[in-house]
């Protein structure tokens, strides 16, 4: 099932993990040792176009910075969203007769490179459900609505975006600017 990646992926891992520690003997699953997880975190579109719009270097600079962090230490979780509205957003004429921020051909390499790198969240129907509870609840766009939904279906406790209010708690979601000083 291509559009259920994400949730098999975590399953197989869960599982192997679960498999692993309770076949550990008893006295090593147990003990002084501490640990703890890191949960991704969603990028908005305007991070992902950020990283190729020379117009604004220090975005650049900080969007590159945290998609390079992302990509190693896979932190970064790429909604299905954000790659259809990026291929619009980087080929779509900057002005009137003006150049794109890059090629068509350009944006669909980078598109395939993501695709490698991180690991995309595709819809379902509870991410349109979410999304609908999301717009009527915090008074969102459609679109933004959508992008919060993601991550709070995926269970992602960080959305990196600028459309948000920074800080903000959206349900089990912060919302946080990375171009804020």
């Amino acid at each position: 099932m291509t559009g259920f990646r994400t949730s098999t992926r975590r399953a197989r891992d869960n599982a192997i993990a679960n498999v692993a520690l309770n076949s550990m003997p008893r006295e090593h699953a147990a003990g002084r040792a501490t640990s703890s997880t890191r949960v991704a975190a969603l990028v908005d579109t305007n991070i992902l176009v950020y990283r190729f719009d020379p117009r604004f270097p220090d975005k650049q600079a900080r969007a590159t910075e945290l998609l390079r962090t992302g990509i190693a230490d896979d932190s970064i979780r790429v909604p299905h969203q954000a790659l259809i509205e990026f291929i619009a957003a980087t080929t779509r004429p900057l002005s009137r007769n003006g150049p794109s921020l890059l090629s068509p051909d350009d944006a669909r390499r980078e598109l395939e490179e993501m695709l490698v790198q991180f690991e995309v969240l595709y819809p379902d129907e509870e991410v349109v459900r979410v999304a609908i509870r999301g717009a009527a609840t915090y008074g969102l766009s459609w679109f933004d609505a959508h992008m919060w939904a993601y991550a709070e279906r995926f269970g992602l406790d960080t959305l990196w975006s600028e459309d948000f209010e920074n800080g903000r708690l959206y349900g089990r979601v912060r919302a946080s600017d990375p171009f804020v000083a």
